[in-house]
């Protein structure tokens, strides 16, 4: 093989020293790897509020238009208006002023209340709250349980 040249194959994409047009796509994986394992994380931590057992219940969900005011008692007997620790002397003073702003706002009418109440606590402290809501004048109140994941066939 006088004259000939002999190639290893290696450089054979790469003529004249060309720069390479593909684009190397796995550090972007690599990241989006790395988000969705963040956020698949994360996203059960975003939950907010109290922590309350609930009750299971197979009634149908109901349809909701705008955020409802959450009232909680929790295992202890502690009343939340949203996140927040009220005494029960508080609570209908605070929903009072926040309606008060609600039903300034045009078209304004009361706010939707849901109650949650967890499963190891007193049934009469939840009627006491119940019943400090509805003395107050709020009838838009409702009364929180977890979905039943198996209803027994009648």
């Amino acid at each position: 093989m006088a004259g000939g040249i002999i190639s290893s194959g290696r450089g054979r994409g790469r003529r004249g020293g060309r720069p390479m047009s593909d684009i190397n796509v796995t550090p972007m994986v690599d990241v989006m790897l790395v988000l969705l394992i963040v956020f698949m994380v994360a996203a059960p931590l975003l939950t907010v509020g109290v922590p309350v057992d609930l009750p299971e219940s197979s009634a149908e969900t109901l349809p909701q238009e705008e955020k409802p005011l959450t009232i909680s008692v929790d295992s202890a007997g502690k009343v939340f208006l949203q996140e927040e620790e009220v005494t029960m002397a508080d609570l209908i003073p605070r929903l009072r002023a926040i309606s008060g702003a609600a039903q300034a706002a045009p078209g304004g009418e009361q706010p939707r209340i849901f109650v949650r109440g967890d499963r190891a606590i007193n049934y009469g402290t939840v009627m006491q709250v119940m019943g400090l809501i509805n003395a107050a004048g709020f009838t838009r109140v409702s009364l929180v349980a977890e979905a039943a994941v198996n209803v027994p066939a009648e």
